[in-house]
């Protein structure tokens, strides 16, 4: 009964399922693992930082990662070039960055948003960095780019403005070195707003996470598909065959053998 599954053609469907089915299962696996590695992120990225916990040298949280994203940090030196950050929404409201740079012991500077202020950017309303010798203490955020959220990226500002806060964009507009990094202050004075920190890109429940998700379900729907149709195909095999043994399929009519030529004469007297 069974032995049409050792056909070459049996051969060639159990073969693809056999492959079909390990290959579908894996990808759904590591689709859901990569779901799990963002909810895994976005909680380490959301959580409370412990609040006894002491604020660490720049230097030993650099290079910026998800582990060190949003650590408080702590830098001294003095302050330099203030630039102004517009079109940084807060609380719902418009508002411009105040941004300076705060020229460290190693010669290199480091941007720091000391805070927010609403409306439109206007350098008057910005009040004067300290003077002399400071120690900052802000929470560390890695550089932005042309793709991060909220930035201004369409060029042509006044100058003393900036649109995204990173080295690749201040390069040209300081003569000095950089921190590919920067600091917002999470107690700012002379009545600016603080700017909360920002979670490190890539670890948010956004779309692309919802995506893999998505993808989890599709790739274990198809190898439940392609465990389906092999069992239909199976079934209706085994159908055929015990039709065909019960002498249920309908034969099919010979067809009538042609008629042999009548010898020359038969039909004479």
């Amino acid at each position: 009964m069974h032995r049409f599954l050792l056909t070459p053609r049996w051969w060639g469907i159990n073969v693809f399922v056999a492959l079909g089915v390990p290959f579908c299962l894996f990808m759904g696996s590591w689709q859901l693992g990569r779901f799990e590695d963002r909810v895994d992120t976005h909680k380490e990225a959301t959580s409370a930082r412990p609040a006894e916990q002491a604020a660490a040298p720049l230097d030993s949280l650099l290079p910026v990662d998800k582990r060190t994203s949003g650590r408080l940090a702590s830098v001294s030196g003095e302050y330099a070039d203030q630039l102004l950050v517009p079109e940084r929404r807060l609380d719902g409201k418009s508002g411009f960055y105040v941004l300076t740079l705060l020229r460290t012991d190693t010669g290199k500077a480091v941007p720091v948003v000391r805070g927010w202020l609403p409306g439109a950017a206007d350098a008057g309303r910005a009040p004067a960095p300290p003077t002399g010798r400071v120690e900052v203490t802000g929470a560390l955020q890695a550089s932005e780019n042309s793709t991060s959220k909220g930035v201004y990226s369409a060029g042509g500002l006044p100058a003393g403005q900036l649109g995204v806060i990173g080295a690749a964009s201040l390069v040209n507009i300081v003569p000095y070195g950089l921190y590919d990094a920067w600091l917002t202050v999470q107690t700012p004075a002379d009545g600016l707003t603080p700017v909360p920190a920002q979670a490190p890109a890539n670890t948010g429940l956004d779309l692309k996470a919802f995506q893999n998700l998505g993808y989890t379900g599709e790739w274990f729907v198809f190898a439940a598909f392609v465990l389906f149709m092999w069992f239909r195909l199976y079934r209706r095999e085994v159908e055929t065959l015990r039709d065909a043994e019960a002498g249920l399929l309908a034969e099919t009519p010979a067809e009538p053998a042609p008629a042999e030529p009548a010898p020359a004469g038969a039909g004479s007297a």
